[in-house]
């Protein structure tokens, strides 16, 4: 009997049959651009392994003005297609499925040549595109249909026409960006026009055997976005121009609503995707933070969707499917979400890969093969470095004894999975909790190695963490903690707070004592906070945030005369800011920190320390960085043993689990 029936029942698409109804969906890894095909194949190959139904890839230019940035990858040139036809060949002698995504960019085009519907300028680009003429319109129309037919010629199962978050031809179809007066503007039925031309074409072009899925924004998160009778009236259209599955998309990328990041509830949309589907006659899927087969199951057990999509789950785990249907889900790496190795990489020009999983996009060099020379390994420290390390060396098979002064493994995911939002590292060291057990890693918990511990050990490592670093400010009878006393619940802190150090800790810390429930476990109240309504009573869905009144006033500082928070996530940083300010969280920078008194905290501003203010408060909180706590290896190395030092043990920068899991999975791969 099946654990996921109806996850893992076929879809009949009529022309091909899918094995299941999960979807990978698209992304854009960079690895396209690196021009090492070899590379591309096989970190699709390895999800067709995985047993996914039906991949869609990265978004591929049809032209030069429609790439996302200059030089985004396409199907331009005989060689292009060639290239590709190494990809998909790889993917159909693994089993597998593999659409290609059309993306034309628009006004969202990192270039002064990029083009839309009128020359409005995005708010997430420096440069204002020029508005299409009826030849420019009809050039963009042809180089998608081109772009089709090409990747048909490639050897792809399908495309994946992108219409919505907020891309070309999303821009045509709503009046945000939509000023024009012409036939491709004005009435609805003007502005869906280019969109409905754009899938009729496509289908003439490859014929009726190919998928052929449409992207369709259900709720844009911006003003004059579309109503929902015009995304009903346009899915109906697309469907009439020949489209075989419509696929969900939700909000523009200058939408000031999180929709993808840890902090969204688990399949927050999928109402909309129930919505839509008794109105059309096609296959409709559903996407945004589904990330357990359990999550799926249930979307589609409900009758919500057709299918489900979920796109970073299969950067944490390509074998997602595989292991469901084998009845090993809790062995699948979780995706938390977080974006920093993903989403963050992407928009830096790196490679995607995944915190969780340091494997996805680098599988062709980073390659975790049995030992011919199993050793007798110590790992000192279950944070997420030493757990990474510990179980990638004891699935190779190592015999591996983990030592941890704690009673439980975790490390610092203990406090993350604390912070309101981050409920996802629950699933995480549950995780790692799960692989201890099926590497067969020995734990000695509540137990404090020593060098003496650790002598007959072939190799050693210290993954043995950081301590809170003491910015040494005068206390002259305050309340002061540090951020592990209070998210460990050690110390609770007073209703007036002053936290000391804005980088991601602070700013952690600061979410920690504002926010009395995590809306992130209550769908209605995180909608109300980040104010989505419905699009059938305002276009583009936008209502009034409405957030909860904070459990504690707070306020945050930091030495550097800059904005706090600048440093954060590139994807995510915006959200920690706007949650905060929607607290009332006052954020300062460029101070002195003078002295804590039982008043509060005492500061003052620039090298002349002029402005002598107090900031009161009951308590004052430090995240003013870390100490790498490396007792051990030094004592370690004075014995003559040279221990491998990881994670935070090595380098105490500002608290990174993508930096700790790289480095122990790394080193666990190279015993």
């Amino acid at each position: 009997m099946s654990h996921y029936p109806h996850m893992l029942a076929p879809l009949d698409l009529g022309h091909v049959v899918l094995k299941n109804r999960v979807l990978m969906g698209s992304m854009h890894t960079n690895l396209e651009e690196t021009g090492d095909w070899n590379r591309v194949a096989e970190f699709y190959a390895e999800r067709a392994r995985g047993g996914v139904g039906l991949m869609v890839t990265g978004g591929m230019a049809p032209n030069l003005e429609g790439g996302v940035f200059p030089g985004a990858a396409g199907l331009f040139t005989p060689q292009d297609i060639a290239n590709h036809r190494i990809v998909t060949d790889r993917v159909h002698e693994a089993g597998g499925r593999i659409a290609m995504q059309i993306l034309h960019a628009g006004r969202y085009a990192y270039s002064p040549d990029c083009v839309s519907a009128s020359a409005v300028k995005s708010p997430i680009s420096p440069f204002p595109p020029k508005e299409l003429d009826e030849d420019g319109i009809e050039k963009q129309i042809a180089d998608i249909v081109t772009a089709a037919a090409r990747a048909r010629e490639a050897g792809y199962d399908g495309v994946e026409v992108m219409g919505s978050e907020g891309y070309f031809l999303n821009q045509f179809l709503v009046r945000h960006v939509n000023r024009r007066e012409d036939r491709w503007g004005g009435s609805f039925e003007n502005r869906m026009r280019l969109p409905v031309e754009v899938v009729r074409r496509v289908r003439e072009a490859v014929g009726p055997d190919f998928i052929v899925i449409f992207r369709i924004s259900l709720i844009d998160l911006v003003p004059d976005g579309s109503t929902w009778d015009e995304v009903v009236t346009l899915a109906k259209a697309i469907e009439a121009a020949g489209a075989s599955i419509l696929n969900t998309g939700i909000g523009w990328h200058e939408a000031r609503v999180p929709t993808i990041a840890t902090s969204v509830p688990r399949a927050a949309f999928t109402w909309l995707t129930a919505r839509l589907r008794p109105e059309v006659g096609i296959p409709v899927i559903t996407s945004n933070r589904i990330n357990t087969p359990e999550v799926a199951e249930d979307i589609l057990a409900r009758g919500d969707a057709d299918m489900v999509s979920l796109a970073r789950p299969f950067l944490a785990d390509p074998d997602f499917v595989a292991k469901a249907e084998a009845g090993r889900a809790a062995e699948i790496a979780p995706c938390i979400a977080c974006n920093q190795a993903c989403l963050d990489h992407t928009f830096q020009g790196k490679i995607s890969s995944c915190l969780v999983n340091p494997r996805a996009g680098h599988e062709t060099e980073l390659t975790i093969a049995p030992t011919g020379q199993p050793k007798r390994i110590a790992v000192v420290g279950a944070g997420p470095a030493g757990l990474s390390a510990a179980i990638t060396a004891a699935g190779r098979g190592h015999r591996v004894t983990l030592f941890d002064r704690a009673a439980e493994i975790g490390g610092q995911l203990c406090l993350a999975r604390r912070i309101p939002g981050k409920e996802e590292f629950h699933g995480l060291t549950d995780w790692f909790a799960t692989m201890l057990s099926r590497t067969g890693v020995e734990q000695r918990l509540n137990t404090e190695a020593t060098v003496e511990t650790l002598a007959d050990f072939d190799e050693v490592v210290i993954a043995t963490g950081i301590a809170p670093r003491d910015p040494g400010i005068p206390n002259e009878g305050g309340q002061a903690a540090s951020y592990l006393d209070i998210l460990s619940g050690r110390v609770t802190a007073g209703p007036r707070v002053a936290v000391v150090g804005a980088g991601g800790i602070g700013f952690d810390v600061a979410e920690f004592l504002t926010v009395a429930e995590s809306p992130t476990l209550d769908l209605e109240e995180w909608m109300r906070e980040w104010g989505v309504g419905d699009p059938a009573k305002t276009p583009g869905g936008l209502a009034r945030p409405q957030p909860e009144p904070p459990a504690r006033q707070v306020t945050l500082l930091q030495r550097k005369p800059e904005k706090p928070g600048r440093k954060l996530g590139k994807t995510t940083g915006w959200i920690h800011r706007a949650a905060l300010a929607a607290k009332g969280v006052k954020m300062i920078g460029g101070v002195n920190y003078e002295r804590i008194t039982a008043e509060g905290l005492h500061v003052s501003f620039g090298p002349e320390r002029k402005e002598p203010t107090l900031i009161e408060a009951d308590t004052v909180v430090l995240c003013a960085g870390q100490l790498s706590e490396r007792g051990l290896a030094d004592q370690l190395s004075a014995t003559g043993i040279t221990p491998h030092i990881i994670g935070g043990a090595e380098l105490a920068g500002e608290l990174d689990a993508k930096r700790a899991i790289d480095q122990g999975t790394r080193l666990g791969a190279s015993l």
